[in-house]
């Protein structure tokens, strides 16, 4: 289990340049852009604009902060996208987003088609993951997490919790009123 402050991780620029993000991981570690396995970031959009092309990527995009954004690609696909609400489309799709009222925040999770699966949860109350799951996110209040294992962690907003392997079953507990945490699990294909 490793402990990640988003504080700590550096601003870098997103693959086209109109943006940055902070990668809170990528498998296999130290990967690029072209060759990961699956990545989690967190992206600053602050302007109205086309997302980076990610041919052969499956993406999930969740809004973190911010009033909302309309995602509009090629194919006609229309979707306002509201905050925690997990959107699923594939990275080679020419997807422009228009900012609803201002800067937004947005989680996002990127799977390499055909080598990854995987799947964004988020979850308000207390939860017994059976398979574990791979990473954590709180995005407000406090989670108390205990893996099967013995390992233990609380998080606090804006901390999230890695593992290599998942850990076998993990207990997630609401340490506050309002608490809400985002899950990724990873399957191998």
């Amino acid at each position: 289990m490793k402990l990640i402050e988003f504080e700590d991780l550096p601003a870098t620029p997103w693959k086209n340049g109109g943006g940055v993000t902070r990668e809170l991981h990528c498998q296999p570690a130290g990967a690029s852009f072209d060759d990961f396995l699956w990545r989690v970031s967190i992206a600053d959009v602050s302007q109205s604009g086309a997302f980076s092309s990610f041919a052969g990527v499956d993406r999930v995009i969740t809004l973190l902060e911010g009033e909302g954004m309309d995602l509009v690609s090629d194919s006609g696909n229309h979707v306002l996208l509201s905050r925690l609400q997990p959107h699923r489309f594939r990275g080679e799709d020419q997807v422009t987003a228009e900012l609803a009222g201002g800067a937004c925040q947005d989680f996002n999770l990127m799977l390499r088609r055909g080598a990854v699966a995987g799947e964004v949860r988020v979850w308000s109350i207390d939860q017994d993951l059976e398979q574990g799951c791979n990473l954590l996110f709180c995005v407000q209040g406090r989670w108390d997490v205990l893996a099967q294992d013995g390992e233990h962690a609380t998080l606090e907003p804006r901390q999230s919790l890695v593992w290599e392997q998942r850990p076998g079953q993990v207990s997630l507990r609401s340490l506050s009123a309002g608490s809400i945490l985002i899950g990724v699990n990873i399957n191998q294909q």
